[in-house]
């Protein structure tokens, strides 16, 4: 049997990280690769913390097929869904289910699943109904997480983006800014370009209200921060400048402030900023980022659960599980300078 002292040596940590990973220490301060690494390895030593080897035994061992439409590359410029597949993974070894990476773009790291026999399916990303044709035909057991292409045969996890791009939109408004711009990407996934909700709930919240300009909208193909800083730099070359900015993730804000800084535009005092996500570095930029907190590593352990509860009562009728999000205010948003 695989002890915790074996995944240390293999992960090349120390034995005291690996026991307060595997038992969710909120206390301990690890980078994300770290622990997806110790995950992964106690996975395939078929390691079991001591709760599980004294608990009840497992009926059945399901597997499980993960579905993501970034690469891990990818994963780590945008790490939203980085921290989502973490949740799908810690939650997946806390119950006992193998997982099978299954990335849709051919990577070297995912496996071709027209061989591989699942139990059920999590796939994290923004899935559309014509995306459904590159699913096993007649599957049911899928679980989407960050969207939902068909709701009446299909569980999905996702949070409520209109909700949050529309509080957004009043908080900077009740501070004064009349002059709001958006920057976010336009992903191509599949040779398919997805255009984001939050840049449709922004251009009719602010078309509503008469405060819509186009010329205030920067669109790019990615959403990693070297994409934010080329938009917001083509952004302060343009005739006219926002007083704010929503920007569409984290990883875009911090190339957006970077740019911002290297143009001497001091943040908040000249242009405010909100993000989306709230990832790990958000709190610790200059200025901290105010941002919209989504909890990332509960969606993806949400999909779990749905899951399991889908394989377990043999459920038919799709579930459909929206979760909270929360302005965090922080020192990157002000009033409009007078």
């Amino acid at each position: 049997m695989a002890t915790i002292k074996d995944i240390a040596q293999k992960a090349s940590v120390s034995i005291a990280t690996v026991s307060r990973v595997l038992n969710y220490d909120p206390g301990i301060s690890v980078a994300d690769e770290t622990r997806k690494r110790i995950f992964e390895i106690a996975q395939e030593l078929n390691y079991k913390t001591l709760r599980q080897r004294n608990g009840h035994a497992v009926k059945e061992r399901y597997r499980v097929g993960l579905v993501n439409w970034y690469s891990e590359q990818e994963e780590m410029l945008d790490p939203y869904y980085l921290a989502i597949r973490l949740g799908v993974e810690k939650e997946c070894f806390q119950r006992q289910m193998d997982l099978v990476k299954l990335f849709m773009r051919g990577e070297s790291d995912g496996k071709d699943w027209s061989g591989e026999t699942l139990d059920g399916i999590i796939a994290i990303g923004r899935f559309e109904n014509d995306d459904l044709s590159c699913f096993p035909e007649g599957f049911e057991n899928i679980v989407f997480v960050d969207s939902s292409p068909d709701d009446n045969r299909f569980d999905s996890v996702v949070i409520d983006l209109r909700k949050s791009v529309s509080e957004v939109l009043d908080y900077l408004i009740g501070l004064g800014h009349t002059a709001i711009g958006y920057i976010g990407g336009h992903n191509v996934v599949n040779n398919k370009r997805v255009q984001d909700e939050r840049e449709l709930v922004f251009m009719e919240r602010l078309t509503a209200r008469g405060l819509y300009d186009a010329a205030y909208v920067f669109t790019g193909e990615n959403l990693y921060s070297e994409d934010g800083y080329k938009l917001m730099k083509r952004a302060i070359s343009g005739e006219k400048l926002p007083t704010a900015f929503f920007i569409e993730n984290d990883s875009m804000a911090v190339g957006a402030l970077r740019a911002l800084h290297e143009a001497k535009l001091s943040v908040p005092h000249d242009i405010s900023i909100v993000g989306y996500n709230d990832i790990a570095i958000s709190a610790f930029l200059q200025p901290p980022l105010t941002t919209v907190k989504v909890h990332m590593e509960h969606m993806g352990e949400t999909a779990v659960e749905l899951l399991a509860d889908r394989l377990a009562a043999k459920r038919e009728i799709a579930k459909k599980i929206v979760l909270p999000t929360r302005l965090q205010e922080r020192e990157s948003s002000g009033g409009p300078k007078r």
